[in-house]
Formats: structure tokens, C-alpha cells, sequence
């Protein structure tokens, strides 16, 4: 049977998507965050990871992104998947809206709930947790305090709703990939995933390697820039384009990009998720 890492404990919106990935079975094993979840694919401990790499309201989670990139050898993306996420306030059953002091959960959920949480509990103690459903699993041994999960975790832990669909937008989704098991071949609706630096900081350097994938009329889903950690105004670049690293066009963008570049990752080729 596959075991699969997912950020827990049960109840996460990482069990979720795992579920949805996975659907005939998996044995779902959680860790508390991002790093310990690839930290045990890369030990062997698991045979597959899934994690959050993207949100539409918050853009990108910084700490998948960051562990992929610092990886000597990171794990390959091999698939990925849109999920839906619902927000709902949470507490033990029978508290009201007015009782409440504090509310708990990741701070990407709190990003994506500001509107509610203005209007509704703008004098309220924020506090952090690893993981929305960890939030809602320490409800159990505490009052007037409430978190923003889902609600599998309120009926794995014994809670009620509050409020339902507190996030900002109805459109609000996240997208996952699986890193490690058996590479994906190309299907002819594919992604590929790279990150790069520049050989040189020069006028024109990320253009020439932008250039590669524009002159082969190859669309990018995707660019951004994170930190290399070596000193301020170095960058590593993240790209998301369309095709697999097999076909022709793009195995010729990737030899440009890799002679215009310092580092050249291929995260992976995988199919496109359908819209959530």
C-alpha cells in the first residue's frame, strides 16, 4: 500500500487533497509542516508526499517553494491538484460569536478569512498553529477560543460551526503537488516546473531566458522570485510552463535556459490539474 505524507494531523486541508489524490486507499501519515512532510520522503519514510504549493487569494506557500529549491536534490513533482477550500469558524459546542477572545490557525487561513475577521472579531488574540486542523484539535482543552478549519476536522474533534464560508472569495482554492514516486510521462496537457538563477546579473539576463520559451511560443503559467539566501538582490527563479520536458519545443527552451543560467532545476513534469 502507498504510504503518503501529508501536513496533520487529521482533518487538514493537506488530508483532503491527499484523499482526492490518492482515492483507493493510501495509508495518509501526517507531519507537522511542510519541511518534516518532505523530510520524510526524502528519508524513505513515506512513499509519496503531498503539499499546499499555492493559493489563489495568498499566491504562493513560501515554505514548500523554499524546501524545493534548497534541496540538493529535491524530489520530482510527479502530479498536482486543485482543491476547494472552505473556511468555517470553529469552537467547542455551544459558543457563541460574542464569547470569543482568541481564534487560532495558520496564518495563511487568517490571510485569507482578514474580511470576516474585521468585521466580525477585529479585537480578538490571534494565534498561530501548524497546521488548521492541529487549531481545531486544541479546541478540546480550551474556552472562549475558537479556529478557522474545515469541517472534517470540528466533526473529527468533537466541534461545531460557528460561522460557515468565512474566507474572502467563493474562488478561494489551493493547488497541491505529489513529490517522489515514478516520474510522469507526457499526456499532451502537461506542466513543467523549473527553477533557475542567472549566470551573470546583467541587463537582459532573465530576458534570455524568458526569450527561449517566448521565441518556441511556449506559454508560462507562472514566475516568481525567491531568495537564493547568499546575499541581497540574488534570486532563484520559479517557472511553471506548458508541455513536458520530453517534448521537442521544450527540451530545446530547457538546453537555453540551462547555458543562460547558473542553477537549472526541473522540478517535474506531471498532467494539468482540471480547474478545481
Amino acid at each position: 500500500m502507498t504510504r503518503v505524507a501529508y501536513m496533520g494531523p487529521e482533518g487538514s486541508f493537506s488530508e483532503e487533497a491527499s484523499r482526492q489524490a490518492f482515492p483507493e486507499g493510501a495509508e495518509l501519515v501526517g507531519f507537522p509542516d511542510v519541511p518534516a512532510v518532505i523530510s520524510a520522503l526524502g528519508h524513505r519514510l513515506v512513499d509519496v508526499a503531498v503539499v499546499p504549493i499555492e493559493n489563489s487569494i495568498e499566491g504562493s506557500v513560501n515554505a514548500t517553494l523554499d524546501q524545493l529549491i534548497h534541496d540538493e536534490v529535491p524530489p520530482p513533482m510527479v502530479a498536482e491538484l486543485n482543491l476547494k477550500v472552505r473556511h468555517h469558524l470553529i469552537g467547542r459546542p455551544g459558543t457563541g460569536l460574542d464569547e470569543i477572545e482568541r481564534v487560532v490557525s495558520i496564518p495563511i487561513a487568517f490571510a485569507q478569512c482578514r474580511k470576516y475577521m474585521f468585521q466580525h472579531l477585529p479585537q480578538v488574540q490571534l494565534l498561530p498553529a501548524l497546521s488548521t486542523s492541529a487549531a481545531v484539535q486544541s479546541l478540546v482543552h480550551s474556552v472562549r477560543i475558537a479556529a478557522i478549519g474545515n469541517e472534517r476536522a470540528a466533526q473529527l474533534y468533537g466541534m461545531e460551526l460557528i460561522a460557515r464560508d468565512i474566507q474572502d472569495g467563493d474562488d478561494n482554492t489551493t493547488r497541491f503537488v505529489v513529490l517522489g514516486g515514478e516520474p510522469a510521462g507526457p499526456t499532451g496537457k502537461d506542466k513543467t516546473s523549473i527553477c533557475c538563477s542567472i549566470a551573470e546579473d546583467r541587463p537582459g539576463s532573465l530576458m534570455a531566458i524568458l526569450s527561449e520559451f517566448a521565441g518556441r511560443s511556449i506559454n508560462l503559467t507562472k514566475i516568481e522570485s525567491r531568495p537564493t539566501r547568499s546575499g541581497l538582490g540574488k534570486y532563484f527563479f520559479l517557472i511553471d510552463l506548458e508541455g513536458h520536458q520530453s517534448d521537442s519545443e521544450v527540451a530545446a527552451a530547457l538546453d537555453g535556459v540551462r547555458r543562460s543560467s547558473l542553477v537549472l532545476k526541473i522540478l517535474g513534469s506531471y498532467p494539468a490539474a482540471t480547474p478545481s
